[in-house]
């Protein structure tokens, strides 16, 4: 059955992506706001919810490992894996916003993350700290948004033509389909591979972890082969902000959190990789295959380091 559950799951996640896309590029066109800033929020937000749900549970059970190893390690999966291969399959243009705004705001947030964890401890006040950020991201989405609605004149017939409640609905049950897919897929994989006999250890560095992106990862992907990447790149930069800002920031606050010293080493790797993101893009606005395919190889080493700190 959980092989079964596997395939399901899969289906599900690929399915609902597909709807999900289709649904925030409809509701981007409807409000005439850019496609990007769909991407750094409702489908940040969406894709992000395992990753919240995960984190929170953890704080809530005294479980901070799991808050903090969950949030550090679908930030790296976004950035090399979701990245590297989304520009595999199409070379992604990135907007001046992502670049200039946004980009910026997820090194700050990781670098903040990396400060607030060195001494092994992330307080309330620290967890306040990075909600105040993701406020001020929001913030500053919702400027943006309303300057390029006042700007972008009346209504088109294609944007007359979109259905509301079809948008809507695509998004809505292309969501439950991502969220649902990704559980199964986590459960079921899980218990493959104890049946394998891999440690509990292991499995939550790895499939757990890897798992709550899944939703980020399938999204991004469908999101670049159907031409729509502004959606890719900002689901996957919105979705790191909001897993340091709300989610790490909202566990903190429930609970302050103790940090293994090997999580501050995740959190050197993180700012690394995101400096390295911002200077392949500075040059021409792109992330190319070459680029991309250098950002998923940085991933297999530290898969293996992972795998072998155990």
């Amino acid at each position: 059955m959980n092989y079964i559950f596997l395939v399901i799951g899969f289906f599900l996640l690929i399915k609902g992506a597909d709807w999900f896309v289709s649904g925030a590029s409809g509701i981007a066109r409807l409000l005439r706001i850019p496609s990007v800033m769909i991407g750094l929020t409702v489908v940040a937000m969406g894709t992000s919810a395992p990753e919240l749900s995960v984190s929170i549970a953890g704080a809530l059970g005294g479980q901070s490992g799991i808050s903090v190893g969950n949030v550090v390690g679908s930030n790296l999966f976004n950035l090399l894996c979701v990245g590297g291969i989304s520009a595999m399959i199409r070379p992604i243009m990135i907007d001046g916003v992502l670049l200039k705004r946004d980009i910026p705001i997820s090194l700050i947030a990781a670098v903040l993350f990396f400060i607030s964890a060195a001494n092994g401890y992330i307080s309330r006040w620290e967890g306040t700290l990075f909600l105040i950020l993701f406020t001020a991201f929001l913030g500053f989405m919702l400027k943006d948004a309303f300057h390029f609605r006042a700007s972008s004149g009346p209504k088109s017939e294609m944007q007359e033509a979109i259905k509301p409640w079809k948008a809507v609905s695509f998004v809505l049950f292309g969501l439950l389909g991502v969220i649902w897919g990704g559980n199964l897929v986590v459960d079921s994989a899980t218990a493959i591979a104890l049946q394998f006999g891999l440690s509990e250890s292991l499995i939550g560095l790895t499939i757990v972890a890897l798992g709550t992106s899944l939703p980020e990862f399938v999204t991004s992907l469908v999101a670049a082969k159907k031409g729509e990447n502004d959606i890719a790149m900002g689901n996957i930069i919105g979705s790191n902000i909001f897993n340091l800002g709300l989610v790490l920031g909202t566990a903190a606050v429930i609970r302050p959190m103790d940090v293994e010293r090997a999580v501050t080493v995740d959190g050197i790797f993180l700012c690394i990789v995101t400096l390295v993101l911002l200077f392949f893009i500075l040059r021409d606005k792109k992330l190319g295959r070459g680029r991309g395919t250098i950002l998923f190889l940085l991933y297999l080493p530290y898969l293996l380091y992972i795998i072998l700190r155990g």
